[in-house]
């Protein structure tokens, strides 16, 4: 899917030519009304049913979809830079919504990956992407993406971030930045290398905050590949958008990109308001983000404000219901996120992740990627055991029922939903492995054993 440059001209325009907000009235009336008018129009209200995390019922989450569709329409995306609007006509939505592949391929050789559209309770296999952009010291960063490449559910590499380049600070939006983009370039490449597996598909760029990183490593010879890479377009905030998000689209269509992945994030508890106005809102921010950018795989998953997650029950089942919405009234490539709060050498890590991971393949994602291990608050604070884990449990999730999706997250969830403010740090990387051999710690090693059993008592063919 060549990048339309007519389509990205038409986006500017509307950047510059749009409706006029200040910022806090865009929030508060056109957002929240919006999504207020949507719920009450589709009888969304109160609807949300947190002691079924994983949502059963087909009517309700068509329901949901037609509602964020009619957001979508309503709010568009509010451009930063400019205080001026993009909206889409019900038509002009519809067609980028049709013209969103179906399916596609990315990397080289015998690392080419199949991301296509999936349904609710579909065999097809997902795609396992790991792991998200969480910051990593220099030294560590080699020898985790190693190990992360050396796991065979793993089929496409973005992260972690870098905290230094060649020992100077990151610093978002400075030159140090764009020299990252092909700096990430070449450390991922060499750590495939070392795992065997060059010419695995990539994100391009998961140390960069802002476009320089892509201005600097996608597309640049020696850099992220226009052709077998993905960049990433991920918006600032609640149905936002800015001139670094249309920098990275412009990018993309200058330097001969096919493939965008376009996602945000929904805050449950912010302006979009409980779960029932999240997921709508979830929904019209997906289908905005395809319309606006172009997306191959877009996704925008819930956080739950009050713990920056999306484990806890609420947080699931507006996951998983704007999922199943979005996968069953579209031909579009879902790409989703499961947003742990539990740190690396925890059994609470790996329980969020067994909820998460088979509720998303069960909702119909085609694409996760994770882990966000420590809920992404700590430096080194990865490893590849529990990553290794999240690939099992998704890809052996493929083709399990919404039902035996729910009876895991009743099972697994009163085993840590207790926690979920506490946040257990758990182990750095170098505390739970050893860095030489790429092996975890026995303690780690052990708790693993006993949650796969676990999953596997559970029904997961593991």
């Amino acid at each position: 899917m060549t990048i339309e440059r007519e389509r990205v001209l038409e986006v500017l325009d509307k950047a510059h030519n749009g409706p006029v907000y200040e910022e806090r009235d865009f929030n508060i009336k056109v957002v929240s009304g919006s999504i207020k008018k949507a719920v009450k129009k589709y009888s969304l209200e109160k609807t949300a049913d947190p002691a079924n995390p994983v949502n059963m019922d087909d009517d309700l989450a068509d329901r949901y979809y037609q509602a964020g569709f009619d957001a979508a329409v309503d709010i568009g995306l509010l451009c930063r830079d400019t205080n001026r609007v993009i909206t889409f006509t019900r038509e002009e939505l519809q067609a980028g919504i049709d013209a969103a592949p179906v399916e596609f391929w990315l990397g080289e050789g015998d690392q080419r990956v199949h991301y296509q559209h999936r349904e609710p309770e579909d065999t097809r296999l997902p795609v396992w992407t790991v792991p998200l952009s969480i910051a990593v010291t220099e030294d560590v960063f080699l020898p985790l993406v190693e190990g992360l490449a050396r796991i065979p559910q793993v089929d496409a590499l973005e992260g972690p971030s870098l905290e230094t380049v060649w020992g100077r600070p990151l610093r978002s939006g400075s030159p140090y930045e764009l020299l990252a983009g092909r700096y990430q370039a070449d450390l991922m490449r060499e750590a495939m290398r070392r795992a065997g597996r060059e010419g695995m598909p990539m994100d391009a760029v998961g140390s960069s905050t802002t476009h320089y990183g892509v201005l600097g490593g996608y597309g640049v010879p020696g850099g992220y590949r226009p052709a077998y890479d993905l960049i990433l377009i991920l918006s600032i905030a609640d149905f936002w958008t800015s001139y670094e998000s249309l920098f990275k689209l412009a990018h993309a269509s200058v330097t001969g990109g096919k493939y965008i992945s376009a996602s945000s994030w929904v805050m449950l508890g912010g302006y979009a308001g409980g779960p029932e106005g999240t997921a709508v809102a979830s929904v019209a921010y997906t289908l905005l983000m395809i319309a606006a950018f172009q997306g191959s795989r877009i996704g925008v998953p819930p956080f739950d404000i009050k713990y920056m997650g999306n484990t806890g029950r609420r947080a699931q089942w507006t996951l998983g219901i704007a999922n199943q919405a979005v996968s069953r009234n579209t031909e579009i490539v879902v790409h989703s996120i499961n947003n742990q709060v539990a740190g690396p050498a925890t059994k609470m890590l790996l329980y969020e992740t067994l909820v998460g991971m088979t509720n998303m393949a069960a909702s119909g994602v085609s694409n996760v990627v994770g882990t966000r291990s420590a809920g992404g608050r700590r430096t080194n604070y990865l490893s590849p055991l529990e990553h290794q884990f999240g690939g099992e449990v998704y890809k052996a999730a493929a083709g399990m029922s919404r039902e035996h999706a729910n009876r895991i997250a009743n099972t697994f969830i009163p085993k840590y939903e207790d926690m979920l403010k506490e946040q257990p740090d758990g182990q750095s990387f170098e505390e739970c492995y050893n860095i030489e051999t790429l092996e975890p710690t026995s303690e780690w090693q052990q708790m693993y054993d006993e949650v796969r059993d676990e999953a596997i008592q559970a029904g997961l063919n593991l």
